[in-house]
């Protein structure tokens, strides 16, 4: 039976530190499901996942320490009350929970689970696939991949169990005749005269606030105050492989390409052909051409120094020996989206000038957060 609305207060149950992650585990999801399908937004979505992190940590403790309804022990309800409650709602005989009722419990608890996979998972392919954060050195590029597809299966259990979340607060708000979102808001919600105020812990919630605040600012600062003299690159990589006769000869004419873009069969071919360079002889003498295609082989794609070069490995079948960086399916599919007007521009001028979107095209890593398709306008407010 449903109180007396004489007999009401409005009473606050959910302190402001549960809000805050309530909201910002919102927030932060959001962000990090927007942000997965595309590598250039990797560094805003790998932001989003230290947050979630940081989240379920907070939530783990205050699960323990926090107000009356916060605490795990609070809604820590057996499987049966889930199930009696659900049966009571088909029925209409539900009752009214100020905290979590036994059914919405398991979602709470099952959303912390799968934050847990989705964050570890995501590290293990930040750490192996693409050679960054806590895990790199650690992880293998192989592990990186499977955990990848774990990965995506955890992020898909999650939409799942946010759809059911989000269900049964909308079927509970309309059969108690109630707005729990606003509640999750307010943090208010009507309760016998009886029910005490939980407390506030208002500090605890500027201190989260100003956490989060401090931390979106150092991580993000280096990217807004970029310019072109002054790129940001979102992921620095351990320095490659150099070789200063490589680089004057190849870096005469253009870029010089770093030996991970192509596998060694390509290389070995491009120097045994020295004297038909794309129309044009290299003339380079036996020690130079000797000392250069050591340099190409070893380096090669098969190496495996960096993600672009796994990528191109696979990409390629094995009896196919591509000449050009261009014509290997990776580089392709990378750019099968680039409009005809960039490749046009003046400022790109050709499909080989790499760095006018990679800025880090010289040092050899072609990380996806570090290029950018050049501004348009520029040429032509100069025209």
């Amino acid at each position: 039976m449903k109180p007396n609305e004489t007999s009401l207060r409005n009473t606050l149950i959910w302190d402001f530190p549960t809000r805050i992650f309530h909201w910002v585990l919102v927030i932060a999801f959001t962000a990090a499901w927007v942000t997965s399908e595309n590598d250039r937004f990797l560094f805003h979505h790998v932001f989003a996942g230290y947050l979630l992190i940081g989240l379920l940590i907070f939530r783990l403790i205050w699960g323990m320490f926090g107000s009356r309804y916060a605490r795990f022990r609070s809604f820590a309800y057996d499987w049966p009350s889930s199930t009696a409650y659900i049966k009571a709602l088909i029925t209409g005989n539900a009752a009214r929970y100020i905290g979590h009722n036994p059914a919405g419990s398991y979602a709470i608890f099952a959303i912390l689970v799968m934050i847990l996979f989705v964050t570890v998972t995501g590290i293990l392919v930040l750490g192996g696939e693409e050679g960054h954060g806590p895990l790199k050195g650690f992880v293998s590029y192989e592990l990186g991949i499977q955990a990848k597809e774990f990965h995506e299966i955890s992020v898909n259990l999650m939409l799942v169990l946010i759809f059911i979340h989000v269900c049964g607060v909308v079927l509970e708000s309309l059969y108690h005749k109630e707005n729990l979102i606003w509640s999750m808001i307010s943090g208010r919600k009507a309760t016998p005269r009886s029910e005490k105020d939980v407390a506030l812990y208002a500090l605890i919630a500027v201190i989260m606030l100003a956490i989060i605040t401090s931390s979106g600012i150092y991580y993000f600062h280096d990217y807004v105050v970029r310019s072109k003299e002054r790129p940001f690159f979102a992921f620095v990589n351990d320095p490659l492989p150099d070789n200063e006769t490589w680089k004057t000869e190849c870096g005469d004419c253009h870029l010089a390409f770093h030996p991970v873009l192509l596998p060694a069969r390509s290389w070995k071919r491009i120097m045994t052909e020295q004297e038909e360079h794309f129309e044009e002889a290299l003339g380079l003498d036996n020690e130079t051409l000797l000392e250069i295609t050591q340099f190409l082989v070893t380096n090669a794609s098969e190496s495996g120094l960096t993600e672009v070069a796994h990528k191109i490995t696979d990409s390629i079948p094995p009896g196919e020996v591509p000449l050009r960086i261009t014509e290997t399916a990776y580089w392709k599919s990378k750019h099968e989206e680039i409009e005809k007007k960039y490749w046009e521009n003046e400022l790109v001028g050709s499909n080989i000038n790499c760095s006018a979107c990679h800025y880090d095209a010289e040092q050899g890593w072609f990380e996806d957060s570090n290029m950018e398709l050049p501004d348009l306008r520029q040429t032509a407010d100069s025209q």
